[in-house]
């Protein structure tokens, strides 16, 4: 860098040199039709360009040259450097003055354009790197996500495929042991009609066990990937809740139930289906998080603007409010992020919930539960009213 500087300064030197002695033949050729004034000005010009182009020391260069030339051609007595008029004297000092001035001043303009210059370049650099910075650092937290998602699905396999799977074996392999049994009346380790029973029944309930996680993972894809079908059909409120109740029956048997449904309920044009599924899930997380013997309450209102409002709510340890927006991701639970202290699950109940609520155009949030005590599900809904087709009317 500093010989690409020297180099240019010496260029700088030489251009100065042939500029003012080429400008200094012009005007000495046109000498009698130039007056002074003119020759100064040209020679301020001249100067002017050099220090914008080469810099100072070319500019200063090139005004001691144009001084010494204006001096020695163009004012009286000609060919030497004596003044002979006080005026001159006068002009030449102001010409010198003025050329060194300017010279200086047009050198330093410019080097604080290159200076601003400079800076500008090293923003951009500096904003350049902070961008690939951020980039490297965005995907490395996304890759880092991405691992710990890896993590939560695995151990969401692990757990609620293996389990089932583990207790179906160890009953299958009692049954056929007790098959074998059965064949020698002198083996006392049969396990007789009501064991019998007992295994089938284990091998039934965890099957259904698997068939609900698969159908939760399957559930999860098509609301991610948008494919989502939704069976609307004009439905009752109250028969909504009623078959999520049915089904929520044996999760709540330690619990006390309480329903407030307000008369005249609209009707939603829903998938059912879906929305029971939504309910159970919810009154299903709050037998799950609150004590037995305590309280599970469940609500549809009327809301503002065609809207229905599905509330569960429990009488728990609740959620902190900077949890309430995370226990809607997938797999929240199996990640153990954040741990509330609670049984373990998959965490893809609430996630499928909120999906369906939004695949409706609704939401889903949370709030406290009555007197700051427990946690309250808020399910908004619009009525669904659509174009051509035809609302049932209430009975």
């Amino acid at each position: 860098m500093a010989k690409l500087l020297a180099h240019k300064q010496s260029l700088g030197y030489i251009v100065a040199v042939i500029v003012i002695a080429t400008a200094t033949a012009v005007l000495k050729i046109f000498g009698g039709h130039i007056n002074p004034t003119t020759v100064a000005l040209t020679f301020l010009l001249i100067v002017l360009f050099v220090a914008t182009a080469w810099g100072s020391k070319p500019a200063v260069l090139a005004s001691l040259l144009a001084v010494a030339c204006f001096n020695f051609f163009f004012l009286p007595p000609y060919g030497t450097f004596t003044i002979a008029d006080p005026h001159n004297w006068i002009a030449f000092f102001a010409f010198l003055v003025t050329a060194v001035t300017v010279g200086q001043l047009s050198s330093r303009a410019r080097r604080r354009a290159e200076e601003a210059n400079v800076a500008r370049l090293e923003i951009e650099r500096l904003y350049h790197e902070l961008q690939d910075t951020f980039e490297r650092s965005s995907q490395a937290k996304a890759l880092k996500q991405s691992e710990r998602l890896k993590s939560a699905l695995l151990d969401a396999v692990t757990h609620d495929l293996r389990t089932p799977l583990t207790a179906i074996k160890a009953s299958v392999t009692t049954l056929l042991d007790d098959q074998l049994a059965t064949k020698d009346a002198r083996d006392s380790t049969r396990l007789g009609e009501e064991g019998r029973q007992e295994m089938l029944d284990v091998i039934n309930e965890e099957a259904d066990r698997l068939d609900h996680f698969i159908e939760g993972l399957m559930e999860l894809a098509r609301i991610e990937a948008g494919e989502m079908q939704l069976r609307r059909k004009w439905s009752s409120v109250d028969e909504i809740i009623m078959a999520a109740m049915k089904r929520a029956e044996p999760r709540t048997r330690a619990h006390r139930i309480e329903l407030w449904l307000d008369d005249e309920m609209p009707s939603v044009n829903v998938d059912e289906r879906a929305l029971v599924e939504v309910v159970y899930t919810l009154v299903d997380n709050a037998a799950k998080y609150s004590f037995p013997g305590s309280l599970i309450r469940v609500a549809a209102k009327a809301g503002a603007d065609t809207t229905v409002n599905l509330i569960v709510e429990d009488q728990g340890p609740g959620i902190p409010p900077e949890l309430r927006e995370r226990v809607f991701d997938k797999f929240f639970r199996a990640m153990r992020d954040g741990d509330l202290g609670r049984p373990s699950g998959t965490g893809m109940g609430l996630a499928i919930a909120q999906g369906i609520a939004e695949a409706h155009g609704g939401r889903i949030w949370i709030e406290d539960g009555a007197g700051g005590r427990g946690t309250k599900f808020v399910v908004a809904l619009p009525i669904g009213d659509t174009a051509g087709t035809a609302k049932p009317h209430e009975k």
